[in-house]
């Protein structure tokens, strides 16, 4: 019983230190940039703001909830100023030029009525999504008409459809991109006379399996009151050099918010970062079933409604959930992100699009009524140079920047697999490898790793050859007199220490010596049960990098402890509570006896897989789960022959025996947090009864 309340004790520890664990979803106020381990790991600020434009400044009186915001070829910048119903366009340096707030129509004046889009194509030739004249307007750059757009027509185009174009692209063949409200089904195609040609790209349906339930349940009327299940409509959408369509999508939890569709309308957008291009990735994913409450705000996941193109396969969404901006490469990878919610300089309060300024980037905030502009600081404009270079192949002038990067933020994982990369082609394989290792990329590290091997092999081909011919020699000599020297007798008795590798190997005759024959020992068991947790500690530690996926600096000693001894502790708890009630003829002490010798493959097994981690290669790497899995299995047959014997039970009962421990160990653990639960309320409230009473003393 001192042992039980013993158990109960430490288990009632180890429930009240996890108790107090801290939420994942805080989020630095400063530069960062997320890690292999999904933490964000601080950086420098990217971008700082370099200038803000408002409507004062320029002399027009203020913006009026802006909405779209486009950079020209030339670096002109034309602003969707919707509450004013015009358009300003200004130059590279935010000094106005002129604005646009009507046209002439075969001699009648005509203006915009909630301009939320504007384009500029490569002749200067000005295209307004005149949202609620449920038009689209294309000028030339003196604002002279040159053509309208109405709605388009097609069979294909639900019936009631109203037309209320937000954005659009038009692209080097002028074919028009249009959002509009409503538009679940894609982006609208159009031709060059504005013709519907089709729909570009869907987003996929999301719905709750409950609510699928309920919806084939119910009534044809009260299907007709619930919510369609329809698809999130596109929020913005950007045209690359290549003519590929960049969209963004606003919907919450999704893991493809960003998308980048090719002519067909397939997503191609390469996903081979860490973690998909979503914006912030630690953070606490919020029910969009439910409304949300104050203190919930700004909180959940990223919601993109902006995406701009850069060169060289870079890409910027904006994020409106926290305000920020995050900037990929062309394989997904997060290069850095900045932004975020106030109203300094660098914050925004309502920020609804961006647009490229050539090295610079240009964000309008529809809250603040005002644009700014943002300069890339050193460690952002090497970051840019780095991914520049790489994309043109030049590698050592892509490695150079990369070094200076890594001085700046050395909890940059891009930079580290960048630079493998580039001493990777250079042959130089270690120092790939050591790159690879800091940037936690093991598909990379690998194909170093082999090579690394092959070299090393074919330079010591000699030396490997003799040590394993003298090995083998020296085993077969050891063999030879040890068979000369061994007595021929009928009958060997085996001692105590060998019994658990006489029992690992011939299960029903040891287990059988251990309960009849007094063979087992508990304090062999726990040694084996200690050198398990030594072992476990090892293969942690000293896995090979391909295989082990365990952040080093954090590993604790003590939770091996806790995660092997407890779950043991627990079950020869729990077996021997159940099989008292079972008619089980297996003491407590020889259950924890068979538990521990059943252990011992794991030993055996492990070590030398922990070696053998250290020479293969990811191709290599189901060999190394193979050893595991045959220890496991192992373990099992063990057990199952150990319960059997010890208790004298039938392969039935003895596996429904194994089961149902399994249930007592969840329920002692469940009835562990129950008292904890209870524990902590009491205390709890006796602490509010003395803080009440000391009050009123």
């Amino acid at each position: 019983m001192a042992s039980i309340r013993g158990i109960a004790s430490f288990l009632i520890l180890m429930c009240f230190i996890t108790g107090f664990a801290v939420p994942a979803y805080a989020l630095p106020d400063h530069g960062y940039n997320y890690s292999y381990w999904e933490e964000a790991e601080p950086a420098p600020y990217p971008y700082l703001a370099e200038k803000h434009v408002d409507g004062s400044e320029l002399g027009i009186g203020h913006f009026n909830v802006p909405q779209d915001l486009f950079v020209a070829k030339d670096h002109r910048i034309y602003i969707a100023d919707t509450g004013n119903n015009r358009i300003v366009s200004l130059d590279e340096n935010g000094k106005l030029i002129r604005t646009i707030d009507g046209f002439d129509n075969n001699g009648k004046k005509e203006t915009f009525n909630k301009p939320y889009g504007v384009f500029v194509d490569a002749s200067q030739n000005i295209y307004v999504a005149d949202t609620y004249n449920n038009r689209i307007v294309k000028l030339s750059n003196d604002g002279t008409l040159i053509q309208l757009f109405g709605a388009p027509e097609s069979s294909i185009i639900p019936e009631g459809f109203q037309y209320f174009p937000f954005k659009l692209f038009v692209d080097k063949f002028d074919r028009i991109y249009v959002i509009a409200q409503g538009a679940f089904e894609g982006i609208m195609e159009l031709d060059a006379s504005g013709g519907f040609k089709g729909y570009i790209g869907t987003n996929k349906v999301r719905f709750n399996p409950t609510d699928l339930l309920w919806k084939r349940l119910s009534t044809k009327e009260q299907v007709g009151k619930m919510e369609l299940f329809l698809p999130i409509e596109f929020s913005n959408l950007d045209v690359d050099d290549r003519g590929l369509i960049y969209a963004v999508s606003s919907e919450a939890n999704s893991n493809t918010p960003i998308k980048r569709f090719n002519p067909s309308g397939e997503d191609i957008l390469r996903r081979e970062g860490y973690f998909p291009p979503m914006g912030d990735i630690s953070v606490i994913r919020l029910d969009t079933t439910k409304s949300v409450v104050s203190d919930q705000k700004n909180r959940g996941s990223s919601r993109f409604i902006d995406v701009v193109s850069d060169e060289s396969g870079m890409y910027s969404g904006l994020d409106s959930t926290r305000n920020r901006i995050f900037t990929y490469d062309r394989d997904g990878n997060l290069l850095y992100q900045f932004g975020g919610i106030g109203t300094q300089a660098n914050n925004f309060q309502k920020p609804v699009a961006l647009s490229m300024l050539g090295e610079r980037i240009a964000v309008l905030d529809n809250e603040m009524n005002r644009m700014t502009i943002f300069a890339p600081t050193r460690y952002g404009k090497l970051i840019r140079q780095a991914v520049k270079a790489h994309y043109a192949g030049k590698v050592d002038e892509a490695a150079d920047s990369w070094n200076k990067v890594l001085q700046l933020n050395a909890n940059f994982d891009i930079a580290y697999i960048s630079m493998g990369k580039a001493f990777l082609k250079k042959n130089e394989n270690k120092m790939a490898m050591n790159y690879f290792k800091n940037g936690n990329n093991r598909k990379y590290y690998s194909e170093a790793f082999k090579q690394y091997r092959k070299q090393y092999v074919w330079d010591h081909f000699g030396t490997i050859m003799t040590v394993l011919l003298s090995a083998a020699a020296l085993f077969v000599a050891i063999r030879i007199y040890w068979v000369k020297r061994k007595p021929k007798l009928y009958f060997v008795e085996t001692n105590i220490v060998k019994a658990p590798f006489y029992t690992m190997m011939r299960p029903f005759n040891g287990f059988w010596e251990m309960k009849y024959e007094q063979k087992g020992r508990v304090k062999i068991a726990l040694i084996i049960l200690l050198l398990l947790v030594v072992t476990m500690i090892l293969k942690r530690q000293y896995s090979g990098f391909v295989v082990n996926f365990n952040k080093l600096s954090t590993l604790n000693s003590v939770d091996e402890l806790i995660y092997i001894v407890l779950p043991f502790i627990l079950f020869c708890v729990a077996n021997w509570s159940l099989t008292t009630l079972m008619d089980g003829e297996g003491k407590f002490l020889e259950i924890i006896t068979a538990v521990g010798y059943s252990l011992l493959p794991f030993i055996i097994l492990y070590l030398p897989q922990v070696v053998f981690s250290n020479m293969i290669t990811h191709e290599e790497a189901p060999f190394y789960y193979l050893i595991e899995s045959a220890a496991i299995c192992w373990f099992l047959w063990l057990l199952f022959v150990g319960m059997m014997t010890i208790h004298q039970y039938s392969i039935f009962k003895t596996l429904l025996t194994l089961f149902l421990t399994v249930v007592v160990m969840v329920f002692i653990v469940f009835l562990c947090i129950l008292c904890f639960s209870l524990l902590q309320q009491m205390t709890t409230f006796i602490l509010s009864i003395y803080s009440e009473i000391r009050a009123r003393a």
